[in-house]
C-alpha cells in the first residue's frame, strides 16, 4: 500500500507519539508513506499537495476532526480514499464510521479496511462533513478550543454545558428558510444543518446515523433557559434529546436560509466562516470514499451495492 500522508501536529493529541514514531509504525505496518516536500506549509496546501501525489492508494491524515474535514474537502469527487488516524479531541467522523481510536488499530484499518462511500454538505460551495452551525458558533469555537487538550466523555459533558450555558444569553437568530420549496421564519438561538442525522445512545453523544443516505437533518434550538439547559445536557447523557419541547427537528432535501444581514458567522465542522447570504444547503451523496473497518455491509458499500 501505497500512502500520501499529512500529520498534523497541532491536534489536539498525537497519541504520544511523535510525527517520526507515527511514520515509523506505518512503515512497521507494511505501507510504503511518501514524505512530504513541505512540512512548513499550511495544513489546506499539504493537503492540496498530498491530493496531487501520483500512485497512491489513498491520502491519509492524522490529526482531529479539523484535519479531516480540510482532506474532506479537498478529496470530494476524486475517488481517492481518506484514510483516517483519529489523534484529535473528539474525533466525531471517526466515531461514527466505527474506526479505530487508538493510532496502531487506525494504522491496521488502513490495510485491513474498505472503501466505503459517504455523503457530504455543501454549504455555497463550501464542504462539510458532519455539520454546519448558525447561531452561536464563535462561542462553541472558542469554548471548544479551551478543552482541547482533555480528553474522555467527561470532557464532552464540559464541552457541551459550556456550549448550553451560553444559549441563554446569544441573541436570537431570524432567518426566512426555504425547506423543500417551502418558505417559513425560523428563529431560535442554533441552528445546525446535520448530515444524516443525529441518534440516541446513552453515552454516545453527537453520534450520526446514517451518513450514505442522502439526508440532511435542520435542528433548531428556541429560547433554552438554564433549567432547560440543563435537562437538554440530561438528555445527551441519557440518550434521549430530541423529542424535547425546545428542540425542532426537520428533516430536509434542499434548503435555503435568507437573512437580512449580507453574511452570516457559520462553524462548518468546526471551523468558522463568515459566508455570503442567502445559503444554500444541498446534500452530495456518497461523494467521500473514507476507508472503514471490514464488515459486511462496509463489504456490499465497496462492491457498489446499496445497505439496507
Amino acid at each position: 500500500m501505497r500512502i500520501a500522508l499529512v500529520i498534523n501536529t497541532e491536534s489536539g493529541s498525537v497519541d504520544g507519539a511523535t510525527p517520526e514514531a507515527i511514520r515509523q509504525r506505518i512503515v512497521a505496518a507494511g505501507i510504503e508513506a511518501l514524505g512530504e516536500a513541505d512540512r512548513g506549509a499550511s495544513l489546506p496546501a499539504r493537503i492540496a499537495a498530498a491530493v496531487e501525489e501520483p500512485g497512491i492508494n489513498a491520502v491519509v491524515v492524522a490529526g482531529g476532526d479539523g484535519t479531516v474535514a480540510c482532506a474532506a474537502a479537498a478529496l470530494v469527487g476524486t475517488g481517492t480514499p481518506l484514510g483516517i488516524l483519529p489523534l484529535g479531541t473528539m474525533n466525531l467522523l471517526a466515531k461514527d464510521l466505527g474506526l479505530p481510536l487508538d493510532l496502531d488499530g487506525a494504522i491496521a484499518n488502513l490495510t485491513r479496511g474498505v472503501p466505503r462511500r459517504i455523503d457530504v454538505g455543501d454549504v455555497n460551495g463550501r464542504i462539510f462533513v458532519i455539520n454546519s452551525v448558525l447561531g452561536m458558533a464563535a462561542r462553541v469555537a472558542r469554548h471548544r478550543e479551551a478543552h482541547r487538550a482533555r480528553r474522555a466523555v467527561r470532557t464532552l459533558m464540559r464541552w457541551a454545558l459550556g456550549m448550553l450555558r451560553h444559549l441563554g444569553r446569544y441573541p436570537r437568530l431570524t432567518v426566512t428558510g426555504l425547506i423543500d420549496g417551502t418558505a417559513r421564519r425560523l428563529r431560535g438561538r442554533l441552528m445546525a444543518v446535520v448530515v444524516g442525522d443525529y441518534v440516541e445512545q446513552p453515552g454516545h453523544m453527537l453520534l450520526r446515523a446514517p451518513v450514505d443516505a442522502g439526508q440532511l437533518t435542520l435542528y433548531v434550538l428556541a429560547n433554552l433557559l438554564v433549567w432547560r439547559s440543563l435537562r437538554l445536557a440530561v438528555g445527551f447523557a441519557l440518550g434521549d434529546w430530541r423529542r424535547l419541547p425546545d428542540i425542532e427537528r426537520l428533516p430536509v432535501g434542499d434548503l435555503s436560509i435568507a437573512s437580512r444581514r449580507r453574511a452570516l458567522l457559520v462553524m462548518n465542522d468546526g471551523e468558522v466562516l463568515l459566508i455570503p447570504t442567502p445559503l444554500h444547503y444541498r446534500i452530495r451523496r456518497q461523494a467521500l470514499t473514507v476507508i472503514v473497518p471490514c464488515s459486511e455491509a462496509g463489504q456490499r458499500f465497496a462492491e457498489g451495492t446499496p445497505t439496507a
